[in-house]
């Protein structure tokens, strides 16, 4: 029974992790809530578990090669390596798509961003990823959803425009989980991910889907929002100062206000240390 972990706030250091929660993590049993339970979880004991658990070979020499290279690859990497695997291993089977669904609805946190970079290795064309991908995009852990947009991230990065298209929707969904995922997968720099060519060099071609988040209620998405202009904030700061004051004006709130600060924050220090220069 490990029903007692779900609530817990996680130890401060990799260090303090009980033994208790480790096994549990390991075991696949319950989610990490926070990046230092990631990185101390034993990926080759969780990826042999959860293949086990979802009806897949954990002995199979795809998955053992796999889990001995692991260690030359950064962390993160790693989790790329192990999803492709376990993959790799279903595509041949012909119950796969129950084997998809038991890992996309597995207890791990881990093992359902792992079900989402499937969708990356699967081929499918944007609108049937993006429609694959939502039930990640609203995952309960922040961990999964964050999976969900590096995703398709690639596939956005082949027709932007496109992917605009296809994604205003979402940012009008009563879910504000869909709508932070609509700007997050489209921030011109991102995090963990290669950049946009398009949209840092033209931002602007986004902007129908950032209009409605100006002051969206959910901090959440506002601050995803913010942090997309101040990715284009790097190569087009006139573009962002400008399109930040008509918000302004267009929106007085205190949300828009807030999102407009944090939106400005690297124009500002950059204007800052000019001023310095002159003095």
């Amino acid at each position: 029974m490990v029903q007692h972990l779900l609530q817990r706030k996680g130890a401060a250091r990799i260090a303090l992790i009980p033994a208790e929660v480790l096994e549990a993590l390991n075991d696949g049993l319950v989610p990490t809530v926070h990046l230092n339970e990631l990185l101390a979880i034993d990926l080759p004991r969780l990826a042999r578990n959860v293949a086990l658990q979802v009806g897949l070979d954990a002995q199979a020499e795809r998955l053992q090669d796999t889990l001995a290279m692991l260690g030359v690859f950064p962390p993160m990497r790693r989790h790329m390596h192990v999803a492709r695997a376990l993959y790799d291993l279903a595509a041949e089977r012909e119950d796969r798509d129950r084997i998809a669904h038991a890992l996309a609805t597995h207890p791990s946190d881990v093992a359902r961003s792992w079900a989402a970079q499937w969708i990356a290795f699967s081929g499918l064309a944007l609108p049937e990823a993006l429609q694959s991908v939502r039930r990640f995009a609203t995952d309960p852990h922040f961990g999964v959803r964050e999976m969900a947009w590096m995703a398709v991230r690639e596939e956005v990065g082949r027709d932007v425009e496109g992917a605009v298209t296809l994604l205003l929707p979402w940012v009008h969904d009563g879910d504000a989980n869909v709508r932070r995922f609509a700007s997050e997968l489209t921030r011109p720099h991102g995090v963990w991910c290669a950049p946009l060519k398009t949209l840092k060099a033209q931002p602007w071609l986004a902007l129908q889907l950032l209009e409605p988040l100006k002051s969206d209620p959910s901090l959440y998405v506002r601050n995803s929002v913010a942090n997309w202009l101040n990715d284009a904030s790097r190569t087009h700061p006139e573009w962002v100062q400008a399109t930040c004051g008509r918000w302004l004006l267009e929106s007085p709130t205190a949300e828009t206000t807030s999102l407009v600060r944090r939106a400005l924050r690297t124009v500002r220090k950059k204007q800052a240390l000019t001023e310095l220069t002159r003095l």
